[in-house]
């Protein structure tokens, strides 16, 4: 019966998903809360992001909710910080507690630091003196839980609120994935599909968009007219893949991953990505995402790389990662987290 459940919950994904294939990237360029395509996380970043079938525990939040239901310990905390193009730093942390007979309900956080930018108008093109530091954050609920001891399900409503300035958008998306271990009976064989950023549209509001207008022929003084921004989509996406831990036997262990992702407003991706395990304290990882539909030019982001170390302190699981990305035009991303087990 729970077999049948999950195969309709998969059913009602691909459906959702519908309205999203028939995007594909013909309107590169044109939604909004872009922030939510920022990943988070050295492990799955190293592996460019082809997490959605392996990543587990707390760390499973961005790629795919329904892998937080594997998380091994009784509550979870994570930080995350990386270095972004353009100086711009992306902070992200995350809580998970699980609940026997329940579930596991997590909260996150990612904001970004962009610093200070010059404010500037038609009369002041070289900046009025001014300067304004936008806001960009995304707040997120997750509940996850297994439905057998092979499949996990998970949904996350996330909050997205943008300021520039004195305009701000303010915005909800939702994420839904579920998770299938030894697909086929096939031992370490898992399958994951996530569709992501489902939400209503957004738009700007504030005192920003008031303008100076003036009424001919009426002996009236010059009023403020508010003008009305244009809506904005959010930048859905859906993604599914596999991952495989093939049987070497001693302290090592590969796992090998990759997925497809289809976006509504940019070319569709194939990520791949490996891991080497020792004795599961270090960890080697590399990975590589291929767009075929982007211009060369306009798609910056190449190889991938990273290493991990998990140890116990006095009961406390501790986990350590680094990554890096190769950016064209940008210094590469460095990505460092650090994640605790109770």
């Amino acid at each position: 019966m729970k077999n049948v459940k999950i195969l309709i919950l998969v059913f009602i994904l691909l459906l959702a998903v519908d309205s999203i294939f028939a995007g594909g990237g013909n309107r590169t360029g044109t939604g909004g809360a872009t922030q939510l395509l920022i990943p988070v996380g050295a492990r799955g970043i190293s592996m460019s992001g082809s997490s959605v079938a392996t990543s587990t525990g707390i760390e499973a939040l961005y790629w795919n909710p329904a892998g937080v239901a594997k998380m091994d310990n009784s509550a979870s905390i994570y930080f995350s910080h990386m270095n972004y193009i353009a100086d711009i730093g992306v902070e992200y942390g995350a809580v998970a507690a699980n609940f026997e007979g329940f579930g596991i309900i997590s909260f996150s956080i990612k904001s970004l630091s962009i610093g200070e930018i010059a404010v500037t108008t038609t009369t002041d093109p070289d900046g009025t003196g001014s300067t304004y530091t936008p806001q960009m954050l995304t707040a997120g609920l997750t509940y996850s839980r297994l439905l057998t001891d092979r499949i996990s399900v998970g949904l996350t409503g996330n909050l997205i609120t943008e300021k520039l300035g004195n305009v701000s958008a303010t915005g909800f998306a939702f994420t839904a994935g579920v998770l299938y271990d030894n697909l086929g009976s096939i031992d370490g064989l898992s399958f994951g599909i996530a569709v992501k950023n489902i939400g209503p549209q957004m738009g700007y509001d504030g005192p920003g968009l008031l303008q100076e207008g003036t009424i001919t022929d009426l002996h009236r003084p010059p009023s403020l007219v508010k003008v009305t921004a244009a809506t904005f989509e959010l930048p859905s996406s859906f993604e599914f893949g596999f991952g495989y831990r093939p049987k070497i036997g001693g302290m090592n262990s590969l796992l090998v991953a990759t997925s497809y992702q289809n976006h509504n407003f940019s070319g569709d991706e194939y990520k791949l990505g490996l891991e080497y395990n020792y004795n599961n304290m270090f960890f080697l990882r590399g990975g590589y995402s291929y767009s075929p539909k982007s211009q060369s030019e306009d798609y910056i982001f190449g190889f991938t790389a990273g290493a991990g170390v998990n140890y116990q302190f006095e009961g406390v699981d501790v986990k350590i990662d680094y990554a890096f990305r190769d950016v064209k035009y940008f210094d590469g991303n460095h990505i460092f987290t650090i994640s605790l087990g109770f």
